[in-house]
């Protein structure tokens, strides 16, 4: 997958609330020594939250170099970056937070995942977790239809990739119940939406070519991909009409919990 941190960072404001409410159910009454954010993209949310508990020692980790040049910055003799694929992550015991925000829908098998990120929990240990759930907005559905069109089908390989959240996100329930599983003892789950207003449509295909079409710009030749936006661009004004500004609702699940002490 293809990250471009800048227009990623775009919509900085938008995707913030997210990561403060998810921040927001974090038990603070008990310290936290250490902690990792997950998918932690540019490190600058992963600096906030580490000064705001005042963690001892704090790790970002994410699979793309791009945004890892930009977590450099944020570096600190407190806060390290490592290059990993959190779908495979694993480490002891002894963290006191694992932390993902928008980031586990990326990857298959989220029972699997979540246990290895529970295994990683010392005892008394939070988990905190923030997934898109967004898939049937149209803008990522004319996505999809446009990439099974020549001439990018071809270019993909006759096989485009499928929507991350379809494929991988569950159902909230799902979730509730498989934090049950796993032994938190104290858990909670919701879906909330954002309700954002953008100037234009332009703006909504400009938020999902920063997220949702990377997936789509690692196996498209880059002469494709102007083209490629252009196509989903017109998918998308087809589905919707016109007029402005734009009221994007855009469905998140939040999901939290805690491990017995003992």
């Amino acid at each position: 997958m293809t990250w471009d941190p800048g227009l990623y960072e775009r919509f900085t404001a938008q995707r913030t609330q997210p990561f403060w409410d998810l921040a927001g159910l974090i038990d603070e009454s008990v310290p936290i020594e250490r902690m990792v954010d997950l998918g932690c993209g540019t490190g600058s949310l992963t600096a906030d939250l580490a000064a705001r508990l005042g963690v001892g020692r704090a790790l970002g980790v994410d699979s793309s170099e791009a945004m890892l040049d930009r977590a450099s910055t944020h570096s600190s003799p407190r806060l390290s970056f490592e290059r990993g694929d959190i779908g495979s992550w694993t480490s002891p015991a002894e963290f006191g937070l694992v932390f993902s925000n928008a980031a586990l829908h990326w990857v298959p098998d989220h029972p699997g995942v979540l246990e290895r990120w529970r295994d990683a929990l010392a005892p008394g240990g939070q988990l905190a977790v923030q997934v898109p759930y967004n898939a049937d907005h149209p803008a990522p559905q004319a996505a999809v239809r446009v990439a099974h069109r020549e001439p990018f089908l071809s270019a993909l390989g006759g096989d485009p990739p499928p929507d991350a959240v379809t494929a991988n996100v569950r159902r909230p329930e799902e979730y509730a119940r498989l934090l049950h599983d796993l032994g938190f003892g104290a858990r909670s789950v919701r879906m909330e939406v954002y309700g954002h207003l953008l100037p234009s449509h332009d703006a909504v295909i400009e938020w999902i070519r920063g997220s949702t079409l990377t997936r789509f710009f690692g196996r498209l030749p880059g002469e494709l991909h102007d083209p490629f936006v252009d196509a989903v661009r017109t998918e998308y004004l087809d589905a919707v009409g016109t007029g402005e500004p734009v009221f994007y609702p855009f469905k998140r699940i939040l999901m939290w919990g805690r491990l017995p002490l003992s």
